[in-house]
């Protein structure tokens, strides 16, 4: 190949991959905004329940940005974070088994939405040593399909990217699904061993900030705890 052939299909493919990409990414923004309304919504239903229920334990949302919003449910918070980058699912991802992606590779290049699920107290308290986890990833594509990932016992709540369209009723199941696991995720309490020690300067620094590290799986880990 020649160096004028060379530089076409190099142009060629910037612009070809550019395109795929801002497509996607538009799309991934595109839902992420339809999360925020949903979520938005969800805790004015929600809350037009819980209304003769203490204020403590009703929802309560936040913006924080053009990137990220959470929720906060009784004791915990989930974060919902709009990564600025497009992916393509690796060669054993299960996805690439899937006719829509083999005819098509480029089906395969999506967005990712992560929800972490947080202790509310960690904020409350500034622990910063606290830990949060990853309850699920909303992957989105050019055609706004998705597939969503999660821990095993949240379930793969759709694994087929060919026959998923991302609406304001699939993202609320999502939604509603992550609170649902989250509530039921019980923080456990950590081993005597790692506790069983502690330093003036530690014990004065927990005084001032609370901060002994804290997590919802801070302990012993059992084979259902696993991804």
């Amino acid at each position: 190949m020649n160096i004028l052939n060379t530089k076409t299909a190099i142009l060629n493919t910037i612009r070809e991959k550019a395109t795929l990409k801002q497509q996607v990414y538009q799309n991934t923004k595109e839902i992420f905004e339809d999360l925020r309304d949903v979520l938005e919504g969800l805790v004015l239903e929600y809350n037009a329940e819980l209304q003769d229920a203490d204020e403590k334990v009703q929802l309560g949302y936040e913006d924080r940005g053009e990137f990220e919003f959470q929720i906060k449910v009784a004791s915990d918070i989930l974060i919902f974070s709009l990564h600025t980058n497009v992916f393509q699912f690796n060669r054993d991802h299960n996805v690439w088994e899937q006719n829509y992606v083999r005819t098509n590779p480029d089906n395969a290049y999506s967005g990712i939405i992560n929800i972490y699920n947080f202790l509310y107290d960690s904020f409350k308290y500034t622990r910063y040593d606290d830990l949060g986890y990853l309850v699920a990833r909303i992957f989105i594509n050019r055609e706004k399909h998705y597939i969503v990932e999660g821990k095993r016992q949240m379930g793969l709540l759709q694994t087929d990217l060919s026959a998923s369209m991302a609406t304001k009723e699939s993202l609320r199941r999502i939604v509603e699904t992550a609170i649902n696991y989250s509530l039921n995720f019980d923080l456990l309490v950590p081993p005597y061993d790692n506790v069983k020690i502690m330093s003036v300067a530690q014990i004065f620094e927990k005084m001032q900030n609370a901060r002994i590290q804290t997590g919802k799986r801070l302990g012993f880990q059992f084979k259902s705890d696993d991804v």
